[in-house]
């Protein structure tokens, strides 16, 4: 039997670009993930940027309200 493996998706490109469009740092954005209650060092959200770290949901529905988008946003073009 054939076993086909999923590929995981990177939406590190994607969240540099909602960061940088939303006018904040790295280190800011850590700061607000931290208020948000997610421990969250800014060289920490740099591996998420850099696809090196896979992104908790938890994370990703502080980050989409950070950013004030949508999952869509996060997910385009996958």
């Amino acid at each position: 039997m054939d076993q086909k493996v999923k590929q995981d998706y990177c939406i590190g490109a994607n969240l540099r670009q909602l960061r940088k469009q939303a006018g904040l740092t790295q280190e800011q954005v850590a700061a607000k993930l931290q208020v948000a209650g997610i421990d969250m060092s800014r060289d920490f959200y740099a591996h998420i940027e850099s696809g090196d770290y896979n992104v908790r949901v938890s994370e990703l529905s502080a980050l989409r309200k950070i950013y004030q988008c949508s999952y869509d946003d996060i997910f385009r073009g996958f």
